[in-house]
């Protein structure tokens, strides 16, 4: 190499270093909108009346589902939203079929609680809740309903949740001294049992004016935690639900996604 082409090369990276040390960088923050799933312009109210649920008994799943939705469809979405009595879709499509004959009951425990605890009792699996899912075609019911409720949008569905435990390598951060004494932290592998958590929710819209299905959506999520924690299976329902709702609102509604960008000045 000349020196010709050493002092030029040199002149480069001084430039560039220059050029480099005048560069600013500036964050902003950018907002992508995403278009709603489904057009709920005929609609100015809003049914959120009961969901086919199962799994855990610790939570009361339709229960939570339907006062979780309803508050989130009341502070972001346009719909004015119905209030009613929760209904147990399981206990409706039982009481169609003519399966809701009370059991052999205690004496202080009136005949239908305990028919109700029989039928949810047998909900063990996602499968057991299968053959239920028939009552979302049935038109002339959600029709009638409709009609009752003038003609609302429906919000129905599945919502499983249900306790599971697992085992396998994890890893996980572990802070150590390196030969210097300077503390990093590096990735430990470990096998760990653990246990949490699953859901696994189906959100089904139907049409109050004719009692057709306009649009259903699937999510499963699940939460592990170690196997000494013990966390309650209503905190762990609604860490599972948080992650959910945005997807659920965004098919009503146009959502907003924040982010960030990296200018160069």
């Amino acid at each position: 190499m000349t020196a010709r082409s050493v002092a030029a090369i040199a002149s480069l990276t001084m430039a560039l270093a220059a050029s480099a040390a005048c560069v600013s960088f500036y964050e902003i923050g950018i907002e992508t909108p995403i278009q709603a799933k489904l057009d709920t312009s005929p609609f100015q109210r809003v049914l959120v009346m009961g969901f086919l649920s199962g799994g855990t008994q610790d939570v009361d799943v339709n229960s939570e589902t339907v006062r979780l939705l309803r508050s989130q469809l009341r502070t972001k979405s346009n719909l004015k939203v119905i209030d009613t009595d929760v209904v147990s879709l399981v206990d409706v499509v039982d009481k169609m079929k003519g399966n809701v004959a009370a059991p052999a009951a205690a004496d202080d425990e009136p005949a239908a609680t305990a028919a109700v605890k029989n039928t949810k009792s047998e909900i063990r699996s996602e499968k057991d809740l299968q053959p239920y899912e028939q009552i979302f075609a049935d038109v002339e019911y959600w029709k009638k309903l409709g009609e009752e409720y003038q003609n609302p949008l429906i919000v129905t569905g599945v919502v499983y949740f249900t306790d599971i435990n697992k085992s396998g390598i994890v890893e996980t951060p572990r802070e150590v001294l390196d030969p210097l004494g300077r503390r990093q932290v590096v990735s430990v592998r470990q096998w760990m049992d653990r246990k949490g958590f699953a859901i696994a929710p189906k959100f089904i819209f139907i049409d109050g004016r004719t009692g057709t299905q306009l649009y259903s959506d699937s999510y499963r999520e699940e939460t592990l935690y170690s196997a000494a924690q013990n966390t309650p299976a209503l905190s762990s329902y609604f860490e599972l639900m948080d992650r959910l709702i945005p997807g659920f609102l965004n098919t009503l509604s146009s959502q907003k996604i924040k982010s960030t960008r990296v200018l160069l000045k």
